[in-house]
């Protein structure tokens, strides 16, 4: 039977960070669970950089369907957890449900991989105090701010927690991630 993977996340979330995790796991032999707030179709969306603007955009991205509901995951059937940013991040990080989940996950120690905005959430159950960690580049002063050590560039490793800037950076993301998988929990 193989490994399970969770990722967690929620409406707005960025399309890629959430599909390419999803499908590069799958393809390397591991089941994919997706948990959101309810088991529903998740609206997410599309982040890009225009000429003009100080900031990303926003637009519509796929919608995918949540194969549960965070207060119905069991953590003990998962070797792995990953985050996904985009704005789902923001408002995720109050929930109660969810943050039992991320707190379970790493007081065993297991493989955590967080992109972009992701860190937002880690941050909220102070998992990140003397860690090393990248995120979106704007998130700097929050990661400072939840004691970690803000790098900037494509993948940090630190024990089991792999972050990243966001999704032009997955390659080494998920590079970095699938050595520790392949360490402690290969796919089969």
């Amino acid at each position: 039977m193989p490994a399970k993977i969770l990722i967690v996340t929620g409406d707005a979330a960025e399309s890629l960070e959430v599909l390419y995790p999803y499908q590069r796991l799958r393809e390397e032999g591991y089941d994919v669970d997706i948990a959101a707030p309810s088991r529903k179709k998740l609206q997410f969306v599309v982040h890009d950089f225009e000429p003009g603007f100080d900031t990303y955009t926003e637009k519509p991205g796929y919608t995918w369907p949540a194969d549960l509901a965070f207060s119905e995951v069991e953590p003990g059937q998962y070797v792995a957890l990953v985050i996904p940013g985009g704005r789902a991040p923001e408002y995720l990080r109050g929930d109660a449900e969810l943050r039992k989940i991320l707190k379970s996950f790493f007081d065993a120690d297991k493989p955590v991989a967080q992109i972009c905005h992701g860190p937002l959430l880690t941050a909220a159950i102070d998992t990140l105090r003397g860690r090393r960690v990248t995120a979106y580049p704007a998130l700097e002063p929050d990661m400072e701010q939840a004691g970690a050590e803000f790098q900037d560039t494509e993948a940090v490793v630190d024990g089991t927690l792999v972050s990243s800037r966001a999704w032009p950076d997955h390659p080494a993301w998920m590079r970095e991630f699938l050595k520790i998988l392949r360490a402690t929990s290969p796919a089969t």
